[in-house]
C-alpha cells in the first residue's frame, strides 16, 4: 500500500566504537589506515573522530547520505540515535517494564569475556561478527598417585572405551593445587579455571614430554591407561589432556595409526602402542563395531592435521548420539540409548567426586574487536535477560509460527535458537547506551537495547515535530514518566491523566497514540542471516513480552551477505567498496540492482563490477528507447498476432513479477524486467523491421510494455523509472503510480504459439545454412497438413490425460475412417506425435493443448522478416496442398510447430 513507513535509525550502543575510538587514540596504524584509505577520511580529521560519540556521528551521517544518493525512499522525519537521551529513556522504561514482570534476574553465570576490557562480549563486540557459543564440558578425573589428570569430554558415556589419555609433548603443564585438589593441566587451563571462580596455585612446571608413558587410572572401569603423545591435542582447549576412545573418536583413532607407523628410539613405548586396541561400547546401525575406523576410511583421512576429521567426528558424534546403543562393554548401562547413557553417567561420577565441569567456547577461537582472545568468565552480580523461562519460550514459539519467515529454510534455526537460550548478559561496564534504571552503574549492552526500536519511530517524529513540548524532557529525562510509555505503546492509562502528569497536551498524545496503533505491529523486518541465533530471535522474545498479542511481529527477512567477485569483503583482499563510492562509480541503480541480481534472500549476493558496467548501459539504453516513443501517437490501430503476442509476453511478465514480487524473490523480478522482458521486445522490434507507414502499431504496443516497465523498475531502479516515465508523457511521479495489474484479456496462447513457430523455423534455417555451407537464394516452407495437426493436437489430449496408453492411441488414430486412409504415414506419425507429447515439458504441452495456429498464415506473414533474415526470396506451402512445388519431395517431414524447409 502507499501507507508504508520506512524509517531509519542509528545505533549506537556497544563496545565497537568504544573499542575503536581507543585504538585511533593510541594511533594505531591498521585504524589509521582503514578510516584513510578505505573510508576516505582526510587525516586531518582524524583528532575529532577520536572520541566515541563524535565518531559514530561521523559515520551516521555519512551513511545517512549514501542511503539518501542510492534512493532510499526513508522518511527522515522519523531518525533517531541509541545514544539520544529519550531514546535511553525508553530504554530504561522498557527494562523496568521487563524487572517488575520477573525477566531480569541477577546472579553467577557464565558469559563469553573480554579479559582487556573486562567486559561480557556478544556477536557485535567480536571480529567477523561471530556469536559465541558457551558449553558446559565435563572433567573426568583420571588419577596417579593421589593427582588428579581432567580430561575434558562433551561425551562422558564413551568412558568406558577409553584406552589412553593424550597430551601434547610440545605443551607446557602444570601441576597446581585447585581447590582442595592436585590436578596436573595446561599452563593455559589454569587461566580458564581461574576466570571460573576456582582457586589455582601453581607448585610445578612440566613438559608434556616429562607426561608420557606414565599410567592414570580410569574413575569409571578402575582399569590403568597410558598417557601418550597425540600433535592434535590444543593447549588452550579444556586442560590441555583427553581421552581417547579409538573406537567411536576419528581424532583418536587417527592418533593411534599414526603412533602405529612411528619410528620409536626404543622398543618400550612401541610395545605399549602395539597393545591397544580400540574398544567398542556403543553399537551403531550401518557401522562395524568401531564406526571412528569408518569415518577415518570414509572421509579419506591423512593424518591428525587433516581439515576433515573435524567433520567426520561431527557426523559420527551426531549419528552416535541419536540413534547409538551402549553394548555390554558398557555396563551396567548397556542397551541404553546414548543419550539415556550420559545422563546416568554425569550423575554417577559426579556423585562419586570423579567429574567437575568447565565452561568452554565451543566455536573458538573467538577475539574480541579489541585485538584480545575471548574466554569464558563466570561473573557474580550479573545482570541477565531469563530468555530461558518455558512460559516466555511458548509464547515466542507461538508467535514464530504465526510469523511469514523468509526464507522459510530459516524457520528450524529460529526454533533452535528459542529452544536453546538460556539466560543472557544484558549489561557490561564500558560502552556507549542507556544506564540500567535500577543499577546505574551498568551499561545496557547493544543486543538488549535494540529489540523494541521499531516502536519508538512513531514517538521520534513527534519529538522533532513538537519539539518545543519536549525540550525539557530533553534536558532532564527523568522527568519524562513511565506512564507517558504505557499509554503511547500499551494502551494503559487515560489521555488526561498522562496530559496532566507531563504537561504535554491531549492532541499529542492521541495522535501519537492512534498513529502507533495504525502502523504497529512491524510487517516485515528486514535484517542479516547472521542475527537469527541472537537479535532476530531476541526481538520476538521481546515484543511477545511486552506487547499484546495483535502487535507482535509478523515477517522478518534474513538475507545473505554481499561479496565481492566471490570473496568476502576484507582490508587483507583490498576489495571493499564504500557505499558512497559505489555510487559514485556506478551509480545507484546499477549499484542497487547489481546486488540484487546475482542471488535471492538466503544466498550471499556476488556484486561483480563488470556487472554494475553492464547494468549501466541497459538501464541507459531504457531511458533512450523511452525517449524514442515520447511523441504523440496517431489514433489506435488493430493488433496484429506479433503485436498480440507481445502484449501477452508482457502480460506473462507482470503475472509472473507480481508472484516474485509478493515472495520477495526479488532477482526473479530483475531477471524478468530486466532480461526476459527486454529480450522479448528486442525480438519483437527485430521481427517487425522498418517501419510501415499503414497498419504499425508498434509504438502504441511498446508504449504499453514501457510503461508497465517502468513501474515495476520503481522499487528496483527508482532513478531511472522516473526517468523513464515522465520521457514517455506520464503525469506525477511512478512511484506513486500503481504496479500493474495482469489482465487476463491479454493473454494470447494463439499468438504466442505463433511466434513459437516463427523463432523455430528461424532457428531450424540458420542451423542447415551454418551445416550445408549454402547461401540462399530461394527457401521455400512447408506447413504441416491437415492431417498431422489433427493427430498432433490428439496426441496432446491423451497424453494430458492418460501418459501410458500409446498402443491404444494409436488404434484410436487409424479407427478413424480418414486417416486409415493415409496408411502408415498416419500410424507412423501418431506413434511419433505421442511420443513427442510424453517427453514434452508439462507447461509446454498445456500451451498447445487445443490451440491450433494456421501454420501456413503465420509462415507467409513473417516471410519479410524471413527475407531480411535470409537474403533470400521466400515461398510458402502446405504438405499435401495442390500444385506445390516440391522437387525434393521436403514437405513430407513437415510437422506441427516444425515446418519442411527447402533451401535453393
Amino acid at each position: 500500500g502507499f501507507n508504508t513507513l520506512y524509517p531509519m535509525g542509528f545505533h549506537y550502543t556497544g563496545t565497537p566504537l568504544y573499542a575503536m575510538a581507543k585504538r585511533l587514540s593510541q594511533n594505531d596504524p591498521e585504524i589509521i589506515e582503514t578510516f584513510t584509505k578505505i573510508y576516505g577520511i582526510p587525516a586531518a580529521k582524524l583528532d575529532g573522530l577520536k572520541e566515541p560519540r563524535k565518531m559514530a556521528d561521523y559515520f551516521r551521517n555519512d551513511i545517512k547520505k549514501g542511503m539518501i544518493e542510492i534512493g532510499f525512499s526513508v522518511d527522515w522525519r522519523r531518525e533517531f540515535t541509541t545514544a539520544d537521551r529519550l531514546y535511553n529513556r525508553f530504554i530504561q522504561w522498557h527494562f523496568r517494564w521487563l524487572n517488575q514482570h520477573g525477566f531480569i534476574t541477577k546472579g553467577t553465570h557464565p558469559v563469553a569475556w573480554c579479559p582487556n576490557d573486562k567486559n561480557p562480549v556478544g556477536v557485535v563486540d567480536i571480529q567477523g561478527g561471530v556469536e559465541p557459543e558457551i558449553g558446559d564440558s565435563h572433567l573426568v578425573k583420571f588419577e596417579s598417585n593421589g593427582t588428579i589428570y581432567p580430561t575434558a569430554t562433551l561425551r562422558p558415556e564413551t568412558i568406558f572405551g577409553v584406552t589412553n589419555i593424550w597430551v601434547n609433548p610440545n605443551t607446557r603443564y602444570v601441576k597446581a593445587q585447585v581447590d582442595s585438589e592436585e590436578w596436573v593441566v595446561s599452563r593455559e587451563a589454569t587461566e580458564t579455571l581461574e576466570h571460573q571462580n576456582h582457586s589455582v596455585r601453581i607448585e610445578t612446571e612440566l613438559s608434556g614430554a616429562d607426561l608420557l608413558w606414565k599410567e592414570v587410572v580410569n574413575p569409571m572401569t578402575n582399569t590403568a591407561v597410558p598417557i601418550l603423545p597425540a600433535d592434535f591435542v590444543e593447549p588452550d582447549n579444556g586442560t590441555g589432556i583427553v581421552m581417547s576412545v579409538p573406537g567411536h573418536a576419528p581424532y583418536d583413532y587417527q592418533a593411534l595409526m599414526d603412533l602405529r607407523t612411528r619410528s620409536w628410539t626404543s622398543s618400550e613405548p612401541g610395545d605399549v602402542v602395539r597393545k591397544i586396541e580400540p574398544i567398542s561400547i556403543i553399537k551403531l546401525e550401518g557401522f562395524s563395531e568401531f564406526p571412528a575406523a569408518d569415518m577415518v576410511k570414509k572421509f579419506e583421512i591423512s593424518g591428525q592435521k587433516d581439515p576433515r576429521l573435524a567433520q567426520a567426528t561431527k557426523d559420527l558424534y551426531s549419528k552416535e548420539y541419536h540413534n547409538g546403543v551402549m553394548t555390554d562393554n558398557a555396563k551396567p548401562y548397556s542397551g541404553l540409548s546414548v543419550e539415556s547413557a550420559r545422563q546416568a553417567v554425569i550423575k554417577d561420577l559426579t556423585s562419586a567426586g570423579k567429574m567437575a565441569s568447565i565452561y568452554e567456547l565451543l566455536n573458538r577461537p573467538i577475539t574480541c574487536r579489541c585485538g584480545t582472545r575471548v574466554v569464558v568468565h563466570v561473573v557474580d552480580n550479573q545482570w541477565f535477560i531469563n530468555y530461558g523461562d518455558e512460559e516466555w519460550k511458548k509464547k515466542a514459539h507461538q508467535c514464530l509460527d504465526e510469523m511469514t519467515i523468509l526464507p522459510e529454510e530459516r524457520r528450524g534455526e529460529f526454533n533452535y535458537t528459542i529452544d536453546w537460550l538460556r539466560e543472557r548478559a544484558c549489561a557490561r561496564k564500558v560502552g556507549l547506551g542507556t544506564r540500567l534504571p535500577w543499577d546505574m552503574d551498568w551499561t545496557i549492552e547493544a543486543l538488549s537495547d535494540s529489540v523494541v526500536y521499531m516502536a519508538y519511530y512513531v514517538l521520534a517524529k513527534y519529538l522533532a515535530k513538537e519539539w518545543v513540548i519536549f525540550k525539557k524532557f530533553e534536558k532532564d529525562p527523568q522527568k519524562l514518566p513511565d506512564s507517558f510509555f504505557d499509554y503511547l505503546f500499551l494502551g494503559q492509562g487515560s489521555t488526561e491523566a498522562v496530559s496532566r502528569e507531563t504537561g504535554i497536551s491531549k492532541r499529542i498524545l492521541e495522535a501519537a497514540r492512534r498513529e502507533f496503533s495504525y502502523f504497529y505491529p512491524v510487517d516485515m523486518r528486514h535484517s542479516a542471516k547472521d542475527l537469527v541465533s541472537n537479535h532476530l530471535s531476541f526481538y520476538i522474545f521481546h515484543h511477545t513480552a511486552l506487547f499484546a498479542q495483535d502487535q507482535w511481529p509478523r515477517g522478518i527477512v534474513a538475507n545473505g551477505f554481499v561479496l565481492m567477485a566471490g570473496d568476502k569483503m576484507s582490508k587483507s583482499l583490498e576489495n571493499i567498496i564504500p557505499l558512497r563510492q559505489a555510487v559514485a562509480k556506478f551509480g545507484a541503480d546499477p549499484l542497487r540492482i547489481g546486488t540484487l541480481a546475482t542471488a535471492e534472500l538466503n544466498q550471499d549476493t556476488d556484486f561483480s563490477e563488470t556487472l554494475a558496467t553492464a547494468i549501466q548501459d541497459r538501464l541507459i539504453g531504457l531511458i533512450f528507447q523511452s525517449r524514442k516513443l515520447r511523441r504523440k501517437m496517431a489514433a489506435k490501430r488493430a493488433y496484429s498476432t506479433l503485436d498480440r503476442w507481445m502484449l501477452s509476453r508482457l502480460n506473462t511478465a507482470i503475472q509472473a513479477a507480481t508472484t516474485a514480487m509478493e515472495r520477495l524473490r526479488v532477482r526473479e523480478v530483475v531477471n524478468i524486467v530486466l532480461y526476459h522482458l527486454e529480450n522479448d521486445a528486442a525480438w519483437y522490434q527485430r521481427r517487425l523491421g522498418p517501419k510501415k507507414t499503414r497498419g504499425d502499431a508498434r509504438n502504441q504496443v511498446l508504449r504499453q510494455v514501457f510503461d508497465s516497465k517502468a513501474r515495476m523498475l520503481a522499487p528496483l531502479a527508482p532513478h531511472v523509472a522516473e526517468e523513464m516515465w515522465f520521457t514517455l508523457g506520464n503525469k506525477g511521479l511512478v512511484v506513486r503510480a500503481e504496479w500493474p495489474k495482469p489482465d487476463d484479456r491479454l493473454h494470447d496462447k494463439t499468438a504466442e504459439a505463433s511466434e513459437s513457430i516463427v523463432k523455430q523455423t528461424l532457428e531450424d534455417t540458420g542451423e542447415i545454412l551454418k551445416a550445408t555451407g549454402l547461401t540462399a537464394k530461394s527457401i521455400t516452407y512447408y506447413a504441416a497438413g491437415q492431417w498431422k495437426l489433427s493427430i498432433y493436437q490428439k496426441a496432446l489430449t491423451a497424453v494430458q490425460s492418460d501418459p501410458k496408453r500409446q498402443g491404444e492411441f494409436i488404434k484410436e488414430i487409424m479407427s478413424n475412417p480418414d486417416l486409415r486412409a493415409i496408411g502408415k504415414p498416419a500410424a507412423d506419425y501418431a506413434a511419433k506425435s505421442y511420443q513427442q507429447a510424453t517427453q514434452m515439458k508439462e507447461e509446454l504441452r498445456e500451451s498447445r493443448v487445443g490451440v491450433q495456429p494456421n501454420e501456413k498464415r503465420v509462415l507467409e506473414d513473417a516471410s519479410d522478416f524471413f527475407k531480411r533474415e535470409f537474403r533470400a526470396e521466400i515461398h510458402v506451402s502446405q504438405e499435401g496442398e495442390k500444385g506445390t512445388r516440391d522437387p525434393k519431395g521436403r514437405s513430407r517431414f513437415a510437422e506441427p510447430y516444425r515446418p519442411a524447409i527447402f533451401i535453393e
